[in-house]
Protein backbone atom coordinates (compact mmCIF):
# COMPACT_ATOMS: atom_id res chain seq x y z
CA UNK A 1 0.00 0.00 0.00
CA UNK A 2 1.13 3.55 -0.59
CA UNK A 3 0.09 7.03 0.51
CA UNK A 4 -2.10 7.68 -2.53
CA UNK A 5 -4.05 4.47 -2.08
CA UNK A 6 -4.65 5.20 1.60
CA UNK A 7 -5.76 8.73 0.73
CA UNK A 8 -8.31 7.35 -1.74
CA UNK A 9 -9.63 4.90 0.86
CA UNK A 10 -9.95 7.69 3.41
CA UNK A 11 -11.78 9.93 0.97
CA UNK A 12 -14.13 7.09 0.01
CA UNK A 13 -15.09 6.71 3.66
CA UNK A 14 -15.78 10.42 3.98
CA UNK A 15 -17.40 11.12 0.60
CA UNK A 16 -19.32 7.88 0.11
CA UNK A 17 -18.81 7.22 -3.61
CA UNK A 18 -16.06 6.59 -6.17
CA UNK A 19 -17.39 9.43 -8.31
CA UNK A 20 -17.18 11.93 -5.44
CA UNK A 21 -13.62 10.82 -4.62
CA UNK A 22 -12.62 11.21 -8.26
CA UNK A 23 -14.03 14.74 -8.35
CA UNK A 24 -12.34 15.71 -5.06
CA UNK A 25 -8.95 14.36 -6.14
CA UNK A 26 -9.32 15.50 -9.77
CA UNK A 27 -8.81 12.04 -11.26
CA UNK A 28 -11.06 9.65 -13.17
CA UNK A 29 -13.34 7.14 -11.42
CA UNK A 30 -11.48 4.31 -13.15
CA UNK A 31 -8.20 5.54 -11.64
CA UNK A 32 -9.81 5.54 -8.20
CA UNK A 33 -11.10 1.99 -8.71
CA UNK A 34 -7.69 0.81 -9.92
CA UNK A 35 -5.93 2.18 -6.83
CA UNK A 36 -8.50 0.53 -4.58
CA UNK A 37 -7.87 -2.81 -6.30
CA UNK A 38 -4.12 -2.43 -5.81
CA UNK A 39 -4.64 -1.60 -2.16
CA UNK A 40 -6.88 -4.63 -1.69
CA UNK A 41 -4.40 -7.20 -3.12
CA UNK A 42 -2.22 -7.73 -0.02
CA UNK A 43 -5.12 -7.37 2.46
CA UNK A 44 -6.69 -10.71 3.50
CA UNK A 45 -10.16 -9.25 4.21
CA UNK A 46 -12.39 -7.07 1.99
CA UNK A 47 -11.93 -3.33 2.37
CA UNK A 48 -15.01 -2.37 0.33
CA UNK A 49 -18.40 -3.79 -0.51
CA UNK A 50 -21.38 -2.91 -2.65
CA UNK A 51 -24.37 -1.12 -1.09
CA UNK A 52 -26.78 -0.96 -3.99
CA UNK A 53 -24.93 0.96 -6.71
CA UNK A 54 -22.49 2.55 -4.23
CA UNK A 55 -19.10 1.24 -3.11
CA UNK A 56 -18.71 1.62 0.66
CA UNK A 57 -16.11 0.67 3.26
CA UNK A 58 -16.33 -2.52 5.27
CA UNK A 59 -15.41 -2.46 8.96
CA UNK A 60 -11.85 -3.43 8.00
CA UNK A 61 -11.79 -0.72 5.36
CA UNK A 62 -12.94 1.89 7.88
CA UNK A 63 -10.25 0.78 10.33
CA UNK A 64 -7.60 1.19 7.64
CA UNK A 65 -9.08 4.54 6.58
CA UNK A 66 -8.89 5.74 10.20
CA UNK A 67 -5.25 4.60 10.36
CA UNK A 68 -4.61 6.48 7.09
CA UNK A 69 -5.16 9.76 8.93
CA UNK A 70 -2.17 9.00 11.11
CA UNK A 71 -0.17 7.90 8.11
CA UNK A 72 -0.91 11.13 6.26
CA UNK A 73 0.01 13.16 9.31
CA UNK A 74 3.28 11.28 9.79
CA UNK A 75 4.22 11.57 6.12
CA UNK A 76 3.38 15.25 6.12
CA UNK A 77 5.63 15.77 9.13
CA UNK A 78 8.43 13.82 7.49
CA UNK A 79 8.28 15.86 4.29
CA UNK A 80 8.21 19.11 6.19
CA UNK A 81 11.19 18.02 8.31
CA UNK A 82 13.22 17.33 5.17
CA UNK A 83 12.69 20.69 3.55
CA UNK A 84 12.40 22.74 6.78
CA UNK A 85 9.02 23.98 5.66
CA UNK A 86 7.50 22.84 8.91
CA UNK A 87 9.51 25.43 10.84
CA UNK A 88 9.02 28.35 8.51
CA UNK A 89 7.22 31.02 10.57
CA UNK A 90 6.20 33.24 7.66
CA UNK A 91 4.54 30.64 5.45
CA UNK A 92 1.22 31.22 3.76
CA UNK A 93 -1.86 30.12 5.72
CA UNK A 94 -5.32 30.00 4.17
CA UNK A 95 -8.29 30.69 6.45
CA UNK A 96 -11.97 30.42 5.51
CA UNK A 97 -14.92 31.59 7.61
CA UNK A 98 -18.66 32.07 7.54
CA UNK A 99 -19.70 35.70 7.12
CA UNK A 100 -20.21 36.93 10.69
CA UNK A 101 -17.19 34.91 11.83
CA UNK A 102 -15.09 36.51 9.11
CA UNK A 103 -16.26 39.99 10.12
CA UNK A 104 -15.41 39.35 13.77
CA UNK A 105 -12.13 37.43 13.44
CA UNK A 106 -10.42 38.48 10.22
CA UNK A 107 -9.65 42.08 11.28
CA UNK A 108 -8.25 40.81 14.61
CA UNK A 109 -6.05 38.33 12.75
CA UNK A 110 -4.73 40.97 10.36
CA UNK A 111 -3.94 43.39 13.18
CA UNK A 112 -2.44 40.69 15.39
CA UNK A 113 -0.08 39.18 12.83
CA UNK A 114 1.83 42.22 11.60
CA UNK A 115 5.25 41.59 13.16
CA UNK A 116 8.14 40.71 10.83
CA UNK A 117 8.18 36.98 10.19
CA UNK A 118 4.47 36.52 10.81
CA UNK A 119 2.51 34.12 8.62
CA UNK A 120 1.11 35.45 5.36
CA UNK A 121 -2.67 35.18 5.50
CA UNK A 122 -5.01 34.44 2.63
CA UNK A 123 -8.59 34.98 3.82
CA UNK A 124 -11.78 33.63 2.25
CA UNK A 125 -15.52 33.80 3.01
CA UNK A 126 -17.51 30.55 2.83
CA UNK A 127 -21.21 30.77 3.72
CA UNK A 128 -22.31 27.13 3.72
CA UNK A 129 -24.64 24.73 5.49
CA UNK A 130 -23.30 22.97 8.58
CA UNK A 131 -22.51 19.67 6.86
CA UNK A 132 -20.50 21.50 4.20
CA UNK A 133 -17.93 23.00 6.59
CA UNK A 134 -15.79 19.86 7.14
CA UNK A 135 -15.18 19.30 3.39
CA UNK A 136 -13.72 22.82 3.20
CA UNK A 137 -10.71 21.53 5.18
CA UNK A 138 -9.54 19.95 1.92
CA UNK A 139 -9.07 23.40 0.42
CA UNK A 140 -8.07 25.60 3.39
CA UNK A 141 -5.63 25.25 6.27
CA UNK A 142 -8.14 26.49 8.85
CA UNK A 143 -11.93 26.77 8.60
CA UNK A 144 -14.04 28.83 11.00
CA UNK A 145 -17.37 27.04 11.26
CA UNK A 146 -20.50 27.28 13.38
CA UNK A 147 -23.15 24.83 14.53
CA UNK A 148 -26.02 24.99 16.97
CA UNK A 149 -25.48 23.79 20.52
CA UNK A 150 -27.82 20.79 20.09
CA UNK A 151 -26.75 19.95 16.51
CA UNK A 152 -24.69 16.84 15.69
CA UNK A 153 -20.99 17.12 16.52
CA UNK A 154 -18.41 17.62 13.79
CA UNK A 155 -17.21 14.35 12.20
CA UNK A 156 -14.41 12.59 14.07
CA UNK A 157 -12.18 12.79 11.00
CA UNK A 158 -11.96 16.56 11.51
CA UNK A 159 -9.82 18.18 14.21
CA UNK A 160 -11.78 20.82 16.17
CA UNK A 161 -10.52 23.77 18.22
CA UNK A 162 -13.41 25.47 20.09
CA UNK A 163 -13.47 29.26 20.01
CA UNK A 164 -16.87 30.40 21.31
CA UNK A 165 -20.14 29.09 22.71
CA UNK A 166 -22.12 32.10 21.63
CA UNK A 167 -25.66 33.11 22.68
CA UNK A 168 -28.18 33.95 19.98
CA UNK A 169 -30.31 36.96 20.93
CA UNK A 170 -33.52 38.42 19.57
CA UNK A 171 -32.84 41.55 17.53
CA UNK A 172 -35.51 44.28 17.64
CA UNK A 173 -35.75 47.84 16.34
CA UNK A 174 -34.68 50.21 19.11
CA UNK A 175 -38.17 51.72 19.34
CA UNK A 176 -40.05 48.42 19.43
CA UNK A 177 -42.38 47.95 22.46
CA UNK A 178 -40.68 44.66 23.35
CA UNK A 179 -37.28 46.37 23.45
CA UNK A 180 -38.12 47.64 26.94
CA UNK A 181 -38.18 44.09 28.30
CA UNK A 182 -34.89 42.70 29.71
CA UNK A 183 -35.61 39.19 28.36
CA UNK A 184 -38.08 37.70 25.91
CA UNK A 185 -40.00 34.44 25.59
CA UNK A 186 -41.07 32.58 22.45
CA UNK A 187 -44.71 33.49 23.12
CA UNK A 188 -43.90 37.20 23.17
CA UNK A 189 -42.16 37.21 19.79
CA UNK A 190 -44.05 34.51 17.89
CA UNK A 191 -46.54 36.92 16.35
CA UNK A 192 -43.83 39.24 14.94
CA UNK A 193 -42.68 39.17 11.31
CA UNK A 194 -39.37 37.29 11.10
CA UNK A 195 -36.12 37.59 9.21
CA UNK A 196 -34.06 34.41 9.07
CA UNK A 197 -31.54 32.45 7.03
CA UNK A 198 -32.14 30.20 4.05
CA UNK A 199 -33.05 26.53 4.47
CA UNK A 200 -30.17 24.29 5.53
CA UNK A 201 -28.23 26.93 7.44
CA UNK A 202 -27.59 26.49 11.18
CA UNK A 203 -29.60 29.38 12.67
CA UNK A 204 -32.84 28.16 11.12
CA UNK A 205 -33.18 25.27 13.57
CA UNK A 206 -33.34 27.71 16.49
CA UNK A 207 -36.04 29.73 14.73
CA UNK A 208 -37.99 26.50 14.32
CA UNK A 209 -37.48 25.78 18.03
CA UNK A 210 -39.00 29.19 18.84
CA UNK A 211 -42.07 28.28 16.81
CA UNK A 212 -42.34 24.91 18.57
CA UNK A 213 -42.02 26.50 22.01
CA UNK A 214 -44.66 29.11 21.14
CA UNK A 215 -46.97 26.50 19.66
CA UNK A 216 -47.53 28.40 16.45
CA UNK A 217 -46.08 28.90 13.00
CA UNK A 218 -43.87 31.95 12.55
CA UNK A 219 -44.42 34.51 9.80
CA UNK A 220 -41.05 34.40 7.98
CA UNK A 221 -41.05 37.32 5.56
CA UNK A 222 -37.36 37.74 4.66
CA UNK A 223 -34.58 35.21 4.02
CA UNK A 224 -31.12 36.74 4.39
CA UNK A 225 -27.89 35.01 5.47
CA UNK A 226 -25.64 38.04 5.89
CA UNK A 227 -25.97 39.23 9.51
CA UNK A 228 -25.10 42.87 8.76
CA UNK A 229 -27.92 42.98 6.21
CA UNK A 230 -30.27 41.33 8.70
CA UNK A 231 -29.45 44.08 11.22
CA UNK A 232 -30.27 46.76 8.66
CA UNK A 233 -33.63 45.11 7.93
CA UNK A 234 -34.43 44.88 11.64
CA UNK A 235 -33.52 48.55 12.12
CA UNK A 236 -35.84 49.48 9.23
CA UNK A 237 -38.77 47.66 10.85
CA UNK A 238 -38.68 44.61 8.59
CA UNK A 239 -39.11 42.16 11.45
CA UNK A 240 -37.28 40.49 14.34
CA UNK A 241 -34.38 38.09 13.95
CA UNK A 242 -31.91 35.92 15.80
CA UNK A 243 -28.49 37.57 15.86
CA UNK A 244 -25.28 36.26 17.48
CA UNK A 245 -24.39 38.26 20.58
CA UNK A 246 -20.64 38.67 20.08
CA UNK A 247 -19.72 38.14 16.43
CA UNK A 248 -22.38 40.45 14.96
CA UNK A 249 -21.38 44.08 14.63
CA UNK A 250 -23.53 46.34 16.90
CA UNK A 251 -26.10 48.50 15.10
CA UNK A 252 -27.14 51.81 16.71
CA UNK A 253 -30.82 51.26 15.87
CA UNK A 254 -31.03 47.60 16.93
CA UNK A 255 -31.26 46.16 20.44
CA UNK A 256 -30.53 42.57 21.41
CA UNK A 257 -32.51 40.76 24.11
CA UNK A 258 -31.79 37.28 25.54
CA UNK A 259 -34.32 34.56 24.75
CA UNK A 260 -35.77 32.35 27.47
CA UNK A 261 -37.35 28.95 26.96
CA UNK A 262 -35.24 27.89 23.97
CA UNK A 263 -31.64 26.66 23.78
CA UNK A 264 -30.33 29.54 21.70
CA UNK A 265 -26.58 28.95 21.52
CA UNK A 266 -24.10 28.17 18.78
CA UNK A 267 -20.55 26.84 18.73
CA UNK A 268 -17.92 28.72 16.78
CA UNK A 269 -15.01 26.35 16.08
CA UNK A 270 -11.90 26.06 13.96
CA UNK A 271 -11.85 22.92 11.82
CA UNK A 272 -8.76 21.53 10.15
CA UNK A 273 -7.17 18.33 9.00
CA UNK A 274 -4.68 17.11 11.61
CA UNK A 275 -1.72 17.22 9.26
CA UNK A 276 -2.19 20.94 8.63
CA UNK A 277 -0.87 21.90 12.09
CA UNK A 278 2.42 20.16 11.34
CA UNK A 279 3.29 23.60 9.93
CA UNK A 280 4.49 26.22 12.39
CA UNK A 281 2.76 29.00 10.48
CA UNK A 282 -0.63 27.25 10.78
CA UNK A 283 -0.12 26.70 14.51
CA UNK A 284 0.69 30.41 14.89
CA UNK A 285 -2.54 31.44 13.17
CA UNK A 286 -4.56 28.92 15.17
CA UNK A 287 -3.15 30.36 18.40
CA UNK A 288 -4.00 33.86 17.16
CA UNK A 289 -7.60 32.77 16.54
CA UNK A 290 -7.89 31.45 20.10
CA UNK A 291 -6.61 34.79 21.41
CA UNK A 292 -9.00 36.67 19.14
CA UNK A 293 -11.90 34.67 20.57
CA UNK A 294 -11.18 36.16 24.00
CA UNK A 295 -11.45 39.63 22.48
CA UNK A 296 -14.68 38.78 20.67
CA UNK A 297 -16.21 37.29 23.83
CA UNK A 298 -15.28 40.42 25.76
CA UNK A 299 -17.54 42.50 23.52
CA UNK A 300 -20.54 41.01 25.34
Amino acid sequence: MDERQLRILRELGELGSVTAVAEALRVTPSAVSQQLRLLQRPIPVPLTERDGRRLVLTAAGQALADAAIGVETALARARHAVDAFVDRPDGTVSVAAFHSGAAAFFPLLLRGLTAPGSPRLTLHDEDVAQEDFPPLTRDYDLVLAHRLDHAPAWPRTTTVTPLLREPLDIALPAGHPLAARPRLTPGEIADQPWITVHDGFPLLATVEAVAAAAGRRLDIVHRVNEISVVAELVAAGGGVALIPRWTARPHPDVVLRPLDGVQALRHVDVLHRPERTARRAVRTVLTALVRAAETVRGRG
